[in-house]
């Protein structure tokens, strides 16, 4: 074994109390076991706390989606931040999101820690529509990032939660007047423009409001990734954002009324999940060029490019039900692209070409934007399900488990049938290998954990513990992004609560559980 270790890493130290994890590392030793560790600038360090001290060798057999720290297990039961997910679902009921403090300021303090390796400011602004609770905004917030809003109804809530105007940017393709003039009277850091149109809009919104705004122009350059083609928004195909053979006319039509707007910035986002560094780079190269161009051409120069979001998070740290899903979709689901790589390549790119130019200068004075949303929330969240009822189909052999969490709860899993891993939180050591068919209690037929088109994006059968029954708690990890934010009460079903595990283990409630009452609160009848 020590052997096997020596390989990977350069040295040990089993005893670090204050390392910052740069990223993690795993070394598989077999379909379910892992060696965990902790990669910081080539070196691994291994946290005496995050491994199993046996004797003279530093050796931990556990599930392969396991999170050191996080998601645990003891007693055979699923932990999240030290906390029994059984007694969170005994208490709380059932189906519940689940959400982790310290996993929240973790992943924000990997992107910290990458925006140190470059020689640029950098300014996160996480993107509220992954997850808009207040509670979690209150976390994002004391972790010291900015934050990125999509609508009238997230700068609402970023204001009431303690976020200054200044730390905030407006995404959007359809803004209201309502929402403009909203934006512009906080005096935010940025309105992001998608077209040429907007730039009346917000022109006409300066003069109501009697306030100057700020702006960037929002560009699609034709910048294709291996996500899924619904989270690509860097094409021409899709709605978002001002054409290469536009922008320069939109550049010069903003600057027209420097009284009314001023040209902060320019925009990019090409998309969720993107598992590669080749259009991060180029989309920044794009950005660059553009803003070379209008400094050549109109003497102005602006102070932010805006890289938008698209790191992902590895949905497939257990990859035991891997080889059942396509491998385009593998590779997008189970990406490990560090923040760094993000940034060094950009910079790396935008160096390059910056040098060709003669403008090194103007690079030296631009501030860097990011938005990560997913790679803040998704993994730091889960959703805790009960088995309802069972069923076997004599004709197929195929053992049905009805669980409460349907896909009005994970949206993305019915729109892009997307892999959320399951497991159980009672038998959480257990082996997973016995087949099931499971679905939701949707009356709905495509209210199902598998690909009822016959796609083949999703396995067809989960893997659990053998003879799992009614009562047996589940849990849908990675399941933080674009699930409470999308939610719907379809069936009249009253939505579920939340609860966030804070440091040191206590558990609050950040959203209380609906009530028949609520179903009909907004109706008029």
């Amino acid at each position: 074994m020590r052997e096997r270790l020596s390989q990977h890493c350069v040295r040990f130290i089993p005893h670090p109390s204050a390392l910052i994890p740069y990223a993690d590392a795993r070394l598989t030793l077999d379909a379910g076991q892992i060696i965990f560790a902790q990669t910081i600038k080539r070196h691994c360090y291994f946290r005496h706390k995050e491994l199993y001290h046996m004797s003279s060798s530093l050796v931990a057999s556990a599930p392969a989606w396991t999170i050191p720290g996080y998601l645990e297990t003891r007693d055979g039961h699923l932990q999240i931040s030290g906390i029994d997910a059984l007694s969170l679902a005994a208490e709380y009921e059932t189906p519940l999101f689940v959400f982790s403090e310290p996993r929240i300021r973790w992943n924000i303090e990997r992107l910290t820690q990458a925006a140190r390796t470059i020689e640029r400011p950098v300014k996160y602004c996480y993107a509220s529509k992954a997850n808009s609770n207040m509670a979690v905004l209150a976390a994002v917030r004391d972790a010291r990032i900015d934050l990125e809003v999509n609508s009238g109804g997230e700068l609402y809530k970023a204001l009431k939660v303690g976020f200054r105007p200044d730390q905030i940017i407006f995404n959007g393709t359809s803004k209201s007047d309502a929402e403009i003039d909203e934006a512009v009277g906080a005096g935010i850091y940025s309105i992001n423009v998608d077209s040429v149109y907007e730039i009346e809009l917000i022109e006409a919104s300066a003069r109501r409001v009697g306030k100057r705004a700020r702006i960037a122009l929002r560009l699609v350059p034709e910048i294709g990734t291996r996500s899924h083609l619904g989270l690509q928004t860097a094409l021409l195909t899709s709605k978002f954002g001002i054409t290469s053979s536009e922008v320069m006319d939109a550049f010069r039509r903003a600057l027209r009324s420097p009284e009314l707007i001023y040209v902060s910035g320019i925009h990019i986002h090409i998309g969720s999940q993107t598992p590669d560094v080749e259009p991060f780079a180029e989309a920044f190269r794009a950005m660059w060029e553009h803003l070379v161009l209008i400094q050549r051409e109109t003497g102005h120069t602006l102070e932010h490019i805006n890289l938008g979001g698209g790191i992902p998070v590895n949905y497939l740290r257990d990859r035991s039900q891997a080889d059942q899903i396509p491998e385009h979709e593998r590779d997008m689901l189970g990406a490990d692209l560090e923040p760094s790589a993000v940034l060094a390549g950009a910079m790396r790119a935008a160096r390059e070409s910056a040098r060709a130019a003669g403008a090194e200068h103007l690079l030296d004075q631009v501030t860097i934007l990011l938005e990560p949303g997913r790679s803040v929330i998704s993994d730091a969240g889960l959703v805790l399900t009960t088995v309802r009822n069972t069923k076997r189909r004599p004709e197929t052999g195929d053992a049905w488990l009805l669980t409460d969490a349907g896909y009005n709860l994970l949206l993305s899993m019915n729109n892009y049938k997307w892999y959320y891993h399951l497991i159980s939180a009672a038998r959480a050591d257990d082996s997973h290998a016995t087949d099931y068919k499971v679905a939701g209690p949707l009356c709905d037929s495509g209210d199902v954990y598998f690909d009822i088109e016959r796609g083949g994006r999703l396995p067809d059968y989960r893997r659990l513990p053998a003879d799992v029954r009614p009562g047996e708690v589940l849990a849908l990890l990675n399941s933080g992004a674009y699930s409470l934010a999308q939610m719907f009460p379809y069936n009249g079903r009253p939505l579920p609560a939340a609860v966030m595990v804070r440091e040191g283990g206590r558990v609050d409630i950040i959203r209380r559980r609906d009530s028949y009452q609520d179903l009909i609160t907004s109706d008029v009848w």
